[in-house]
């Protein structure tokens, strides 16, 4: 199992899919943990919708489950069942991702791979291998900018939410570096 860790914006899911797509078809899956973000429904009831994105607003405990779950299974196993992010709806749906009994390789990408405090702390155990990706901050915050425009902020709700929550949440991800097994910087 490994996991590509790394701050919002820096490229984990870009790297993940280059990746993936240089390896043989059925030879691993893609699991990524912002199918564990909980449903904004939920954050309005916490108080914590305004944080979208920290650490207190996944399901770090079912994602554990899953990478464990996943850990175990056989190749004549059923699938197993993951949740993805669909960033349209900037809701998580359920069940979206069929990941093979016994695939070889499962990648998995997010924020919090290396954290080591809370349900987070269970993560890094899990995986083989984690890498992190780094990426120049005017350009981690140019790429943050344009993804929340495309998906339905305006150009000033787009730049204080990519400074403001989201910048918060890549502190946290930034102390987490010295965990990671290899840090790749893209540009």
């Amino acid at each position: 199992m490994l996991g590509i860790a790394g701050a919002p914006g820096a490229g984990k899911s870009t790297l993940t899919a280059l990746l993936a797509s240089h390896l043989p078809a059925g030879s691993c899956a893609v699991v990524p943990m912002d199918g564990f973000h909980l449903a904004d429904a939920a954050l309005e009831r916490m108080g914590l919708r305004d944080r979208k994105g920290a650490p207190a607003t996944f399901d770090a405990t079912g994602y554990a489950a899953l990478l464990q779950r996943l850990r175990s299974a056989l190749r004549h196993d059923p699938p197993v069942w993951a949740p993805m992010f669909e960033r349209d709806l900037e809701q998580p749906i359920a069940g979206a991702i069929d990941v093979p009994g016994g695939v070889p390789l499962v990648i998995t990408e997010g924020n919090y791979l290396l954290l080591d405090e809370g349900p987070f702390a269970q993560v890094r155990a899990l995986l083989d291998e984690v890498w992190f990706v780094e990426t120049p901050e005017d350009l981690r915050h140019h790429r943050l900018i344009a993804r929340h425009e495309l998906f339905g902020k305006d150009p000033q709700a787009a730049r204080a939410w990519a400074l403001g929550p989201d910048e918060s949440n890549a502190r946290i991800v930034a102390a987490t570096r010295a965990r990671a097994d290899r840090v790749f910087a893209l540009v």
